[in-house]
């Protein structure tokens, strides 16, 4: 467990140094939306295809790991939902308030997945978060905004159509990434060196500055203002989905490092995009302010002791 706490501690590190630049004004507000911009644009969908074509993928068991995926997000949209009657009743939650709950609790930190994966198993574990990330990303996206549509504080607020969320979703560039990448690797395909070059000293800089505008976005004052919900979402994403991710891998004979990388993915924070949605669909933006930088804290703890379980337990690596 210590090993694997100083090996994520870095990343937590330079979290906190972004944290620190915004908060000194080092670096002004306003500029960190460039880096924000650049990092999701560019940046990682580099990382994401570099890692992918360099992979060996015939050393992945594809099924019982999309499998596990699927049945664990299936599983998680299940039991929060079946919160929603009784938070509401006694706890008096509002809909604007469940719909963050909702998101705080099933969407997940990519970037922070990818950078522990990569200091922990390297290349082979990056392409595991890859796939990961293409499985993922689309479902919890399309759902994600049929929650807020339904559960929005806004009166007469009309959900987004379906071809605005098609759209949402085509034009996600780290889908692109990962698509590219397993289309040249599958085909095995070889791309010409100074492009991969390129492509990987640009991915280079995905990490570190991805993490900074994390700690940039993270929001005291907000964390500072605990709630009922906020608890709530809390435990469901740091703790209650990596139990549910570790009992669909198991039944369906996961193991080794691609049990380990699945506990990472489930074990992150979730992810700060949330927060606008929230804000643009009658959703609380407050809340999940607080919940995403309760979890980012908390989760600098509660990884390390996640994944000790699954390495003494589960059979992770």
């Amino acid at each position: 467990m210590l090993v694997v706490f100083e090996s994520i501690f870095p990343i937590f590190a330079i979290i906190l140094l972004g944290f620190g630049l915004r908060k000194s004004n080092f670096v002004p507000k306003e500029h960190w939306r460039v880096l924000e911009e650049l990092c999701f644009w560019i940046f990682f969908p580099c990382i994401l295809a570099t890692t992918l074509i360099k992979a060996d993928l015939s050393a992945i068991e594809l099924g019982p790991y999309v499998f596990t995926l699927l049945a664990m997000m299936a599983t998680m949209a299940g039991i929060t939902l079946l919160q929603w009657p009784l938070l509401k009743r006694f706890w008096g939650t509002r809909r604007g308030q469940f719909s963050t709950v909702y998101q705080a609790t099933t969407r997940w930190h990519g970037f922070i997945a990818l950078a522990i994966v990569l200091k922990l198993y390297g290349e082979d574990g990056g392409a595991l978060i890859a796939l990961a990330m293409a499985v993922m990303v689309p479902i919890l996206q399309v759902t994600n905004i049929l929650i807020l549509a339904a559960f929005s504080d806004h009166d007469n607020q009309a959900g987004p159509s379906l071809s605005k969320v098609a759209k949402t979703i085509i034009v996600n560039p780290l889908l692109w990434g990962v698509l590219i990448g397993l289309i040249l690797n599958l085909l095995s395909v070889e791309v010409w060196d100074p492009a991969l070059t390129m492509a990987d000293l640009l991915g280079r800089a995905a990490l570190s500055m991805s993490l900074l505008a994390l700690g940039a976005g993270l929001s005291l004052k907000a964390a500072l203002k605990p709630s009922k919900e906020l608890l709530v979402g809390l435990i469901g994403k740091l703790f209650i989905t990596p139990a549910v991710m570790a009992g669909w891998a198991l039944w369906f004979g996961v193991s080794g490092m691609s049990i380990s990388v699945l506990m990472v993915s489930a074990s992150v924070p979730t992810a700060m995009n949330g927060y606008l949605l929230a804000k643009k669909m009658g959703g609380d933006a407050d809340l999940y302010a607080a919940t995403s930088t309760v979890q980012t804290v908390v989760s600098f703890l509660s990884i390390p002791f996640i994944l000790w379980l699954a390495k003494a337990y589960a059979g992770g690596i």
